[in-house]
C-alpha cells in the first residue's frame, strides 16, 4: 500500500476517535479540542494524499474510491455529531449529506458507462468551506466566532447546492444517454 492510500486509511481511522471526543467529555475541558485536532489533522491527510499521489504518479482504483469515501465519512460524521450537540440544524445537514449521495450514486451510473467524473473547484471549494463550518462549531469560542460559524454554515450550503447543480450540468449528458 502506497503512501496516499495509507494517509487515506489514517483519515478513516481517525473518525471514531475524532467521534469519540467530539460526543464525550474524555479529559474534561480539553475533549473538544482534541476533537477539533483529529479533526484537522484527518482534513490535512485529504490535502496530502492527493497532492502526494499526483506529484509521484501513486493514483490508484482504491485512492480513486476510497480518497472521496473518506472525506465523506469525515464531513458526514462531523456534520451528524454538530446535530447531536445542537449545534446545527438537521435540515442543514440533510441537504449535505443528500447531495453526497446524489453525486455518489450519479459517479457509480457514469463508472457503470465507462465515464469517468473528476472532481471540480465548486466541490472542493464546498468541501474547505464544510470543513472550516466544522472547526469553527466545534471550538464554540463565542462572540465573533457565532458569526464567522454562521457566515461559514451559509457559505458551505449554498457551496453546497451550487457544486451539485454544476456537477448535474457539467455531466447531463451521461444522465441523458445513460442507464439512468
Amino acid at each position: 500500500m502506497n503512501l496516499p492510500n495509507k494517509l487515506t486509511v489514517l483519515r478513516v481511522l481517525m473518525i471514531p476517535f475524532f467521534v469519540l471526543f467530539t460526543l464525550k467529555d474524555v479529559f474534561p475541558g480539553y475533549s473538544k479540542y482534541i476533537a477539533v485536532a483529529v479533526f484537522i489533522i484527518a482534513s490535512l491527510t485529504d490535502f496530502l494524499d492527493g497532492k502526494i499521489a499526483r506529484k509521484y504518479n501513486l493514483v490508484t482504483n482504491f485512492g480513486k474510491f476510497m480518497d472521496p469515501l473518506a472525506d465523506k465519512l469525515l464531513v458526514c460524521a462531523a456534520l451528524i455529531c454538530l446535530v447531536s450537540l445542537k449545534m446545527l440544524d438537521a435540515w442543514i445537514v440533510i441537504v449535505i449529506i443528500s447531495r453526497e449521495f446524489i453525486i455518489s450514486g450519479f459517479r457509480l451510473v457514469a463508472s457503470d458507462n465507462g465515464v469517468v467524473i473528476a472532481a471540480s473547484y465548486w466541490g472542493k471549494f464546498k468541501t474547505t468551506f464544510q470543513m472550516l463550518m466544522i472547526i469553527v462549531l466545534l471550538l464554540d469560542l463565542g462572540g465573533v466566532f457565532d458569526l464567522i460559524g454562521q457566515v461559514l454554515t451559509w457559505a458551505a450550503l449554498v457551496l453546497t447546492v451550487v457544486s451539485l447543480v454544476d456537477y448535474l450540468i457539467k455531466n447531463k449528458r451521461v444522465i441523458l444517454e445513460g442507464d439512468i
